[in-house]
Parts: structure tokens; sequence; C-alpha cells
């Protein structure tokens, strides 16, 4: 059931999967930004009466009103697979959503990234960032979900921060698993989602051979399973279970168990396993582009989730 028309800013919108599940829940997306032309033209291409504008959102004062504030910075020193350049601006973008956030004072915000931030030497900026929105102000939980939970046919855990502004009485609690064990519905699989889809789609997938990095990983699961993460960097991406199986030699070292052809997802099958629908276009820029587009998203249907329990709020 759609919620009320509940004006939303969305920053650091990339081509607007957070943005298609708001939609889809019936929120009325009165601004978005993000600094690349090439995801703000895909954004528009399928955000309906899209209000994207690009540019560095430290160089914007002025906000529309909003009751959600939802962001998705980028997180490329906090992923398993980033730069680790720990003095990168990307680190501490948290800090312009915490001054819009304090601007535009909505009822409620999400962020969404990657979940290294929660371990390890990311743990004191997930922190920072809690501490930050805290003292703005605000009520704030967090949790790691895993998007195969929520019917997306892939395995991809991202941290989720919800928060609730402290004088409305609500209390947030994050959704429990539609899918998987003791749901009575079983994960999404690859099969499900792109078995009918083209076997060799010449010019939609990166044709470079496999070098040893990545076969360091193993990089492919069978038909019957959600696939690998889906990540932004095209050389990056898994393999398409057509491919052979793949067995461990040892550490950080895999290799195909039989000749055969092999190849990595098309960027069509990437969107169809983060879960975009079909009708979704993808006509802007390079197809290497487009992986990074497709990769870097919110999965809609796992943001959908996350927005499901604050439908309350707006009544």
């Amino acid at each position: 059931m759609p919620v009320p028309a509940v004006p939303t800013i969305s920053l650091f919108s990339g081509c607007g999967g957070s943005d298609n599940a708001l939609q889809r829940a019936g929120y009325d997306i009165v601004w978005a930004n993000d600094v690349w032309d090439v995801a703000a033209e895909i954004y528009e291409a399928n955000i309906q009466d899209a209000n994207i504008e690009v540019g560095d959102i430290a160089d914007f004062d002025v906000f529309p009103d909003a009751e959600l504030l939802v962001g998705c910075y980028p997180c490329q020193s906090y992923s398993q697979a980033g730069s680790r350049d720990w003095n990168s601006n990307t680190n501490f973008l948290y800090r312009q959503f915490d001054r819009v956030l304090r601007k535009v004072r909505p009822k409620a915000f999400v962020v969404e990234n990657v979940n290294g931030m929660a371990f390890g030497d990311n743990y004191h900026l997930l922190w920072n960032q809690i501490y930050r929105y805290r003292l703005a102000g605000y009520k704030v939980k967090w949790a790691v979900l895993n998007a195969k939970d929520f019917g997306v046919a892939q395995n991809r855990r991202r941290i989720f921060l919800v928060g609730i502004r402290s004088d409305v009485d609500f209390e947030y609690e994050f959704p429990e698993a539609t899918h998987g064990l003791g749901t009575g519905r079983p994960y999404v699989t690859q099969h499900d989602v792109i078995g009918n889809m083209p076997s060799w789609p010449e010019g939609e997938f990166n044709d470079e051979p496999f070098h040893w990095y990545y076969l360091s990983r193993r990089r492919r699961h069978p038909w019957g399973q959600p696939s690998p993460c889906i990540v932004g960097n095209w050389r990056h991406v898994p393999l398409h279970p057509l491919s052979p199986p793949l067995r461990r030699i040892d550490t950080d070292h895999w290799e195909f168990t039989r000749e055969g052809r092999a190849r990595r997802f098309s960027y069509r099958e990437c969107a169809a396993l983060q879960g975009f629908a079909g009708k979704f276009r993808w006509g802007a820029g390079t197809v290497r582009d487009r992986f990074q587009a497709i990769g870097n998203a919110v999965p809609p249907p796992l943001f959908s989730a996350v927005l499901r329990p604050l439908r309350s709020i707006w009544n």
C-alpha cells in the first residue's frame, strides 16, 4: 500500500536504485543530487518527473522542505575491494549529509553503505556518523542486511542507518527477512532472474582475459543460488553460471575445473540481479559506465524493505 506523497530529498542518488524504490512506494522526490553526469542521465530516463541536479553537494546551500532524507554516499575506502586511501574525501562525505540533515530537519533519514564500514579499521568512521546524527537530534539505529534475504538474487551485504527525529513519537525496527531459512520462501536464484536471457550477449560484457587477481576469489555461483555480489568495476563482475565451475587450489587461487567458454555477467544481467525491473533503461554512457552505475546502486527491493517499517510515521 503506497504511503502519502511524502516530500523526499535524495543525495548521492546515482542511477536511481533507492529512488526507484521510493517512487514505487509513493514518495515524492522533490530534489536529488549526484556528482556524475552519466548516472544522472540514467536517473532522468527512469525516475518520473526527475528533479536531479548534477554537481558536488558541497556547492549547494538551499534545499526544499522534506520529511525524509536519503543518501548512499560513495564507499570506495570502506569496501573490501576498495582503494584503502584513508585520506580520501569519499570517506567523509557523511559530513555533507549531516550538513543537509541539519538544514532540512526531516522527520526521518535513511543511509546505505557497504558493510565493510562496520568492521576493522572502518568502525570508527561508522561511529563518527552515528554520533553526528545523534547530535543533530536523531534517534539512530543501524544494521547489516543481506539483499538475498529480501528477494534479490544476489549475496550482497550492506549497512543501513535509519534516524528518527527525537521529537517524533516513533520507534523504527529493521525488517525481518522475507526469503531464506525459516521464512517459508526460498532465495531467489540466478536462474529465476536471468535464466531466459541471451547466453552470449556480445558487446554487453567485458571479454578481457581472467587475470590472476580475478581468479583469487570464488567468482562463480551455480544457477540454483543467488549470485556473488555485483560490483561497479566491470573487470571484477562475477562469472555467469554457464561458465565452467571453479575449484579452490590454495589461498586466493581458484581455477576452472574443465575447458569451456566462460564469461562475466553482462550489464543487463547485473541490473536484473540487482533487482532492477526489465523496463529500466540503460542508454547513457559507455558499457563500462553502465557497469559502474549498476554495481554502485542500491538494489531497489532491498531499499523497499528498509522503507516499509517507516509507513506508519507519515500518518
